[in-house]
């Protein structure tokens, strides 16, 4: 069986630009029927079914977006669409909001039901489920047929779009050497986001940490799942049978159990045990006792790039097609009442 080709394989072949293809595939009057003939007959030969409603899109605009969110129990989520609407109102566009529960179906139907015509683009951020396959054609697959996307926090390396992301590598490298320099020596990782990048990058900042200091690497307080199932028990189980100081945690959800079980535990927070976490929500700040050190990943200025990418490459002229970006946008540690404040004396306070 013929495998199809895609618009930007046949593009790349012929040495045109994707959006010259798609025109001749539809007959536009702009393209000469030279032109036409030879991207056709190439078209044909490998096996090249267009999408005409993909194909018609960029020639009919509905001024709307479609917004992929994964879960939306998540504040960092509704962070990132507050900065989305904010844009996108400003520009004169309308956003649809979808949830995929973290399920590639959803996803691949969102994506599907959406590109038919109701919106001119996506700005999402890739399901768990998704990254945990490594099955990202769905997206390829949308953005080949004419509508382009822009991936946010969770994004695939392999998909070629516009990006923004926060640097999650250098901040866990940040935080667990900030943990380090104010004397902590035996820190606990704790994850449930084992199975996306995000997950992934922040790990390998806190293990370079460790190295970098030379500390060795104690497995038995390291939690990496993709799971929330039995999260305080298994956290319960590493304050019980290891001796800690310190707490680096991945997620928000993961910061609020680390710090509720160190609690129960009898912990002295932050004189015992300092406790920092990826989490920026009201939770975090304002109604734990004692508040929570955060990482903040900064989600309506996310938001804002992401849409302003997406708007940017929409009313770009077809003619001059811009190159993709990935956007990293800086995190900042907001020290509050879990952890300490003051570094080694060899170190300056901020």
């Amino acid at each position: 069986m013929k495998v199809k080709a895609t618009l930007k394989q046949i593009a790349k072949e012929l040495n045109v630009s994707v959006s010259t293809v798609s025109k001749a595939l539809n007959d536009s009057p702009e393209i000469s029927s030279q032109t036409k003939v030879k991207i056709k007959e190439y078209a044909k030969l490998k096996n090249y079914k267009p999408n005409i409603i993909g194909l018609n899109l960029k020639n009919r605009k509905t001024k709307t977006i479609g917004v992929i969110i994964p879960n939306i129990l998540n504040s960092f989520f509704a962070k990132v669409f507050s900065g989305i609407e904010k844009v996108a109102d400003e520009k004169g566009y309308n956003v649809i909001t979808c949830i995929s529960n973290e399920s590639i179906v959803k996803e691949i139907n969102t994506l599907e039901m959406l590109s038919n015509g109701t919106t001119d683009g996506f700005i999402l951020s890739v399901s768990q489920e998704a990254q945990k396959l490594q099955d990202y054609s769905h997206f390829t697959d949308i953005i080949n047929e004419g509508t382009p996307i822009v991936m946010f926090d969770r994004i695939a390396e392999e998909v070629e779009c516009d990006k923004v992301v926060v640097d999650d590598y250098d901040s866990a490298l940040n935080v667990t050497q900030r943990l380090i320099d104010t004397g902590c020596k035996n820190i606990a990782l704790i994850s449930s986001v084992d199975d996306l990048s995000v997950g992934k990058l922040r790990t390998e900042g806190y293990l370079k940490a460790l190295a970098d200091n030379g500390i060795p690497v104690n497995e038995n307080i390291i939690l990496r799942t993709n799971s929330e199932d039995d999260m305080k028990k298994r956290i319960e189980a590493i304050f019980e049978n290891n001796t800690i100081d310190g707490v680096f945690a991945l997620d928000e959800r993961d910061s609020v159990a680390a710090l509720k079980v160190a609690i129960k535990k009898g912990y002295k927070i932050p004189e015992e045990l300092s406790i920092i976490g990826f989490a920026d929500g009201i939770l975090a700040s304002r109604r734990l006792t004692p508040s929570l050190s955060t990482v903040s990943q900064h989600g309506v200025e996310i938001g804002e790039v992401a849409a302003k990418l997406l708007i940017d490459r929409l009313e770009a002229d077809e003619e001059n097609e811009l190159p993709y970006q990935t956007v990293v946008i800086k995190t900042n540690l907001k020290e509050r009442e879990s952890s300490k404040t003051k570094k080694k004396s060899i170190l300056k306070n901020k």
